[in-house]
């Protein structure tokens, strides 16, 4: 357990209103174990307690990918999960049975500063709001090194083939085309979670079908490319010699140093770079994850995780306040001066400085155009089976070809949905 401390200078630098007049109280925090969510979350409490001098926090980092998600849950089942977990929206969040485990915050005062876009991804099947948004919005597409695209002629790909192509000439070139970082196993999952867009564009059904037992991974061929792809990188030979150990950092110090060429990402990770390697923060751009025609060209988009109170919490008030706190500007402002913009924060009101790195400034354009995002299939369905990154990591390692892959994935997905109780399975 390792207790957040504040300098005082930087306590005496920040003035709130909050001011919540209470007896000294803390507050545990079970969050996960990236540095962006450690910093944020130290700039969140360092603001609260200067205002808040009675109120001090703890936080636990818990680990990433399936073991995290069994001990999130492990917990809210024992009432062991302390006072506020931060935690995925979407289909993951559903899995927790909120309206049993996590508390009401509907009327939250904070909320009405909550951009509504993001409620439906933390509201539990009874209609309640659970919790309040905790980072930026995210696209999930492809870092690429801007130094060696413009060494070697290349341009910014609109299809798969063009993507591709641009591989070949980089392995060429004697560089890595394609960082691959499989020792951190959710870090596989790009190539099929990032394609939603191109998958929603050929199939605009495909989510609902996919939620009621209609559509299949294995049978519906734009939705099975991602896999395709994965295994097509592989064959290749256009991945990283070390891709099976390789951790999610390494993966974005090759592609700033310009070791690698690409890295398929999500957009949260400009913040690891700022923090390990800040001289090549403008050598980064980002393009959406191409598919098979330029004309349909856009950006598949992450809810940012969310910030829950356990029901079994023994300091509701105290954790909602600190909420209310993180769901303000100055709370949003908090998080951005922490780590930088590195996309659209969800909170009203809560403007990004105008000189953001290359990378975000290649991702807002698809924000900004109307129809060029798609959210990630989990935040349309509540479906997502918890081994794939375990069947991504076996296609992208040569282990299991890609066709094999997504009938394994539609079993695993049935099992999650009759869990679910959703009709039709």
């Amino acid at each position: 357990m390792k207790t957040l401390r504040h300098s005082a200078a930087l306590a005496a630098a920040i003035t709130l209103t909050s001011g919540m007049a209470q007896a000294e109280v803390t507050l545990n925090l079970l969050l996960d174990g990236n540095a962006d969510t450690i910093t944020m979350m130290e700039a969140l409490t360092a603001a609260y307690t200067a205002a808040n001098p009675d109120v001090t926090f703890e936080m636990e980092n818990r680990p990433g990918g399936s073991e995290g998600d069994n001990m999130v849950k492990t917990r809210l089942a024992t009432g062991e999960a302390g006072d506020i977990i931060q935690y995925n929206s979407g289909s993951l969040f559903q899995a927790l049975r909120p309206a049993d485990t996590l508390a009401d915050l509907t009327d939250l005062p904070g909320q009405a500063n909550v951009i509504d876009s993001f409620k439906p991804v933390v509201t539990a099947p009874d209609g309640t709001v659970r919790g309040v948004p905790f980072g930026a919005a995210m696209g999930g597409g492809v870092y690429y090194n801007r130094k060696l695209y413009e060494e070697l002629g290349l341009s910014v790909p609109k299809t798969w083939d063009e993507f591709m192509a641009n591989n070949a000439k980089i392995k060429e070139a004697g560089k890595v085309p394609v960082a691959t970082t499989f020792g951190d196993t959710w870090t596989s999952q790009l190539f099929v979670l990032g394609d939603f867009f191109n998958v929603q564009a050929e199939v605009p059904t495909f989510a609902d079908d996919y939620t009621a037992n209609k559509a299949k991974y294995a049978n519906t061929p734009a939705a099975a490319r991602g896999f395709q792809y994965l295994e097509d990188v592989f064959k290749a030979g256009y991945m990283n010699e070390d891709f099976g150990v390789a951790k999610f950092e390494d993966g974005m110090r090759m592609v700033a140093t310009g070791e690698a060429a690409h890295y398929p990402m999500l957009t949260f990770a400009m913040a690891t770079v700022k923090q390990n390697t800040p001289d090549n923060i403008n050598d980064l751009g980002y393009f959406a994850l191409p598919g098979p025609t330029a004309d349909k060209n856009g950006l598949t988009v992450w809810m940012p995780s969310a910030l829950y109170i356990p029901a079994a919490s023994a300091n509701v008030d105290a954790a909602k306040d600190f909420l209310n706190f993180v769901a303000s500007v100055e709370g949003c402002q908090a998080m951005i001066g922490a780590i930088g913009a590195t996309g659209p924060y969800l909170i009203k009101d809560c403007a990004l400085p105008a000189d953001v790195p290359p990378s975000v400034a290649d991702m807002l354009p698809y924000f900004q155009t109307e129809g060029a995002t798609a959210p990630a299939l989990e935040f349309l369905s509540p479906i997502k089976g918890p081994a794939l990154e375990q069947i991504t990591v076996e296609v992208g390692s040569g282990i299991r070809p890609a066709a094999e892959a997504t009938a394994l994935y539609d079993q695993d997905v049935e099992k999650q949905a009759k869990q679910l109780g959703l009709p039709n399975w």
